[in-house]
């Protein structure tokens, strides 16, 4: 075996490899969209595991934006390899590490069914940090939103709402785990411009002319068939408790049907309890559960 930085010849390759085996593994950044113009660099770095005939046979890839380096915490892209073998992966996670400069921890995750990947990361010294869980509701039958006197959500403004948004979301989101690290108006101005972006599909709700809350629409495939993803969902933490994350999380709905989705996903967080009793008493329904990980490198 050898080991070998991603080069731009062998990036179909590498592609190829990630397609073949997402379904075994955590697949938030392996989408056809994620890997259509991906390219190994600062942001991306990328290692390859090839055979004596040189073809690939297992892979580790790190985000590493400025968002992750700003966390602090690189997250995997993709960590796997054909053998099985622990050693194989200990000398991709080696190998990593070289690229990890700036980094406390590296971090990835596992669905919880899979406890042969899971014993063998334990056995590599990751460590266990949080849960999160993927709910589908598949029926939206349009919902009332209800907001008290002096309430309206407003459709965003591209241009004008990207430090609104940001400051909202990174309010709400102070004290999530893996959310803590704020986002920035570039970066809120960075989702109109992808591919999952829905005109209208973001909302900001609104006291008066004070922003306190936001949720987002995009469009998304879950079992191969079309999807609203609704994500993030936040109220600012003074403005929690009093039914606004119904009443936004109703209006995205409404909207998912507006644009003919015939179901709806998201994602919580294992100990945000509060937010996923809502979404369960709004019919969506667990379907999946991931647990991550994170390898100290300090």
């Amino acid at each position: 075996m050898t080991i070998d930085y991603l080069t731009e010849a062998r990036v179909p390759d590498f592609v190829a490899y990630c397609k073949k085996h997402r379904t075994e593994v955590d697949d938030s950044f392996l989408y056809d969209e994620n890997l259509a113009d991906f390219t190994p660099d600062e942001e991306n770095p990328t290692y390859v595991l090839l055979n004596k005939e040189g073809i690939i046979v297992g892979a580790a890839s790190l985000l590493m934006d400025d968002y992750y380096r700003r966390s602090k915490r690189g997250r995997f892209r993709i960590f796997h390899c054909e053998s099985k073998d622990i050693k194989d992966y200990q000398l991709l996670l080696d190998t990593m590490k070289k690229n990890a400069a700036g980094l406390d921890e590296l971090s990835l995750f596992s669905q919880t069914t899979d406890a042969a990947f899971i014993k063998k990361i334990e056995n590599l010294n990751f460590v266990k940090w949080r849960y999160s869980f993927l709910l589908v509701k598949e029926d939206l039958p349009p919902v009332p939103v209800d907001l008290p006197d002096g309430f309206t959500v407003r459709p965003f403004r591209p241009g004008k709402d990207e430090a609104i948004w940001a400051t909202v979301r990174n309010a709400g989101f102070a004290k999530l785990l893996g959310s803590e690290t704020p986002v920035t108006p570039d970066m809120v101005a960075k989702m109109i411009s992808e591919s999952d972006y829905l005109e209208n599909g973001m909302r900001v709700l609104y006291h008066g002319d004070k922003a306190v809350g936001i949720v987002r629409g995009a469009d998304d495939l879950y079992e191969d068939a079309p999807i609203m993803n609704i994500g993030p969902l936040a109220i600012i933490p003074e403005y929690q408790g009093q039914g606004l994350g119904r009443a936004l999380l109703r209006a995205s709905i409404n909207f998912a049907r507006e644009k003919t989705y015939s179901s709806a996903i998201l994602c919580v967080n294992g100990e945000n309890e509060r937010a996923k009793t809502l979404y369960l008493s709004e019919g969506f329904k667990q379907v999946e559960a991931v647990v991550c990980y994170t390898y100290s490198l300090i």
